[in-house]
């Protein structure tokens, strides 16, 4: 592959991340990562934060921050490892749960509020070409 096409191929998915990832908020009122953050807390229960770092692969002081907001908003509890006091355990709330729940409600198909097209055979390919790309 001859790097223009690379550079091409690159270009176009940054595109469709930033294009995605706005329509995405826009209508859950989630950012990716913090709705990520939460799912994975909501399947995985109480979690490190650096689970949760290892997990959507961003640095500490980004999950610092997305939780710092969660907090805010009262979706997740922090709460420090009394045995070691550099860890910090992160929860999801009965009320980010709910939250949750009416957002998978109100959007339950990703073509009906993202305007999303794929087919499952396409969106299953293009998550494992995507998963391929970034380990």
């Amino acid at each position: 592959m001859k790097l223009r096409d690379v550079s091409k191929l690159l270009y176009q998915l940054k595109i469709a991340n930033q294009e995605m990832t706005s329509s995405f908020e826009k209508a859950t009122g989630f950012s990716i990562t913090r709705y990520e953050l939460m799912m994975i807390l909501k399947s995985k229960g109480r979690c490190s934060q650096n689970q949760l770092q290892a997990e959507l692969k961003i640095d500490s002081a980004a999950v610092t921050r997305h939780l710092k907001i969660l907090e805010e908003k009262k979706y997740v509890t922090r709460e420090r490892n009394k045995d070691n006091n550099r860890e910090v355990f992160v929860e999801i709330t009965d009320k980010a749960k709910a939250d949750l729940a009416h957002c998978e409600k109100e959007h339950p198909s990703a073509e009906q509020s993202l305007n999303i097209t794929l087919t499952e055979a396409e969106e299953n390919c293009l998550l494992q070409l995507l998963m391929k790309l970034t380990k």
